[in-house]
């Protein structure tokens, strides 16, 4: 079930999140997409539905695919227009790329890799966050932290830059 932090959802400056709890369910990604989608429209970040949808359901699909539990996705606004996206799930193994910070890896490689590999069925999940996502990481939760164990997954999207900015430099 969704929850909106207390903040007024009418003031820009204040910084809200939801939270949607998801069963194990191959139609968890497709909620969280729905739902992702209806976030973003209602706070005028438009342009960041594409990639955060390929992404978190992605990384909601990860998560049906690889535990038996329910899965968590939290969309909150941080600073400056950027949207941070998080998927918590009951496997405590952090995949790549979630277990190196970004830079780290570099985006051409990763969409040489991509072109590559046209003939996987799988595996291309995670390389969409190397690709799509300006930072992400991961995380193992201890057993029984705040009564949950697994693992949290994130990711960041930053804004596009304008196109008034684009012709200026």
């Amino acid at each position: 079930m969704p929850n909106v932090s207390p903040e007024s959802l009418e003031n820009p400056e204040n910084p809200w999140s939801y939270s949607l709890r998801l069963p194990h369910d191959p139609r968890a990604a497709a909620i969280a997409r729905t739902t992702l989608r209806a976030v973003l429209a209602r706070h005028g970040m438009g342009e960041l539905t594409d990639p955060a949808t390929l992404v978190a359901s992605e990384m909601v699909t990860n998560a049906y695919r690889h535990t038996t539990g329910p899965a968590e996705m939290r969309i909150r606004a941080i600073e400056e227009g950027r949207l941070r996206i998080s998927v918590w799930d009951t496997n405590p193994d952090i995949p790549p790329p979630f277990d190196k910070p970004p830079a780290l890896f570099d985006r051409s490689a990763a969409l040489a890799e991509a072109s590559a590999n046209t003939e996987a069925t799988y595996g291309r999940g995670l390389l969409i966050v190397r690709i799509c996502a300006d930072n992400w990481g991961g995380y193992t939760l201890a057993d029984g932290l705040f009564g949950i164990s697994g693992k949290l997954l994130w990711f960041e999207l930053a804004p596009p830059p304008c196109a008034a900015y684009e012709i200026a430099a």
